[in-house]
């Protein structure tokens, strides 16, 4: 898998925003990526040393519009921890 379809999506929330003030950053990632890809994928895009990547899966809800219903699928998270003093531009609008 190429890095660009290992790592989808950064995701920008407020408490990923706190995150990436300490060197912590947060990405939407493909479903079948593994730590090994994701690590590569991130080294090889943004050009940082990572030192941990922490894996979670969201699961699917049930969700309502009117009477009808659905699921919203789930999907995968990756946590990534940077050298110190290590940046991604993606994230430095957060920073103030």
């Amino acid at each position: 898998m190429h890095a660009s379809q290992v790592v989808l999506a950064p995701i920008v929330t407020e408490k990923s925003y706190h995150g990436a003030i300490t060197g912590t950053y947060t990405f939407r990632v493909h479903q079948d990526a593994h730590k090994t890809q994701i690590r590569q994928a991130i080294e090889e895009l943004f050009g940082v040393h990572v030192v941990r990547v922490n894996i979670l899966t969201v699961k699917s809800k049930p969700k309502r519009r009117g009477r009808i219903a659905g699921i919203k699928p789930g999907w995968k998270k990756a946590i990534v921890q940077l050298r110190e003093g290590e940046t991604i531009e993606v994230f430095q609008g957060a920073q103030t």
